[in-house]
């Protein structure tokens, strides 16, 4: 005889569980402010066909060597660079770094020796060590945390180095998210095209975060399938 009045309570279950699936109930940047597509690349670029990548700029902590030609009173090797982002040198006291590459950085103090006490000085800089290359990793990776880079890191590095995604990650969902000059933006990219090569992989700076997106719809289907033997136990009544 068929059956007549309520749907059992376990296929209840199943059907809303299935429903939520179908219509596709994970997270999205669909209306989000962070730029995606190419113009993705545009706010956070891959390395350019040469291979070359962004010069790294200093940044509190680390320490640098300064070399005035000719000049050895004033060269100084390991000068620290405060949690302000300064460093203090001769004549010319505090001068602020972060944020610049090496030759910016030899450039306001060629200009600041040369405003009163060297005609045209000539002025080198170099890192000396870097405590500042870190990135972030967030969201549904297997390890979160903030991870040491050395040289050229890509956004599928950074995920390796937080032992990749987990089963409920959000392929197309990964922000990058970044601070410079003192504006903060970021971008969405998708890591499936990356894998496959249709997409560039974007190149990272130090203090990168990336958040790696949940997708709800992965979720329900990995609940659904660690709950169907439940479920079929409940179909019975």
């Amino acid at each position: 005889m068929a059956e007549t009045g309520r749907a059992a309570p376990g296929r209840v279950l199943l059907l809303g569980l299935m429903s939520c699936l179908l219509a596709g109930c994970a997270g999205s940047y669909a209306h989000s402010p962070l730029a995606q597509g190419e113009a993705a690349y545009k706010a956070i670029p891959a390395p350019t066909d040469d291979g070359s990548v962004p010069e790294y700029r200093i940044g509190p902590l680390d320490s640098v060597d300064i070399t005035v030609f000719q000049e050895s009173d004033i060269s100084a090797k390991g000068i620290p660079v405060d949690a302000a982002g300064d460093i203090s040198m001769p004549l010319i006291g505090r001068v602020h770094a972060a944020g610049k590459t090496s030759v910016e950085l030899a450039d306001v103090l060629a200009d600041k020796l040369g405003e009163r006490y060297y005609v045209n000085p000539q002025v080198t800089v170099s890192i000396a060590s870097s405590v500042s290359q870190r990135v972030t990793v967030e969201g549904q990776v297997t390890e979160p945390g903030i991870y040491t880079i050395h040289g050229a890191t890509s956004l599928l590095d950074a995920i390796a180095l937080a032992k990749g995604e987990t089963e409920n990650a959000a392929f197309r969902q990964v922000a990058i998210v970044r601070v410079q000059n003192g504006k903060r933006f970021g971008a969405v990219f998708d890591l499936n095209r990356i894998r496959r090569g249709e997409d560039r992989d974007p190149q990272l700076l130090s203090r990168d975060v990336i958040v790696v997106g949940h997708s709800t719809g992965k979720q329900v289907w990995h609940d659904l399938l660690r709950a169907a033997p439940l479920l079929n136990v409940f179909a019975q009544f």
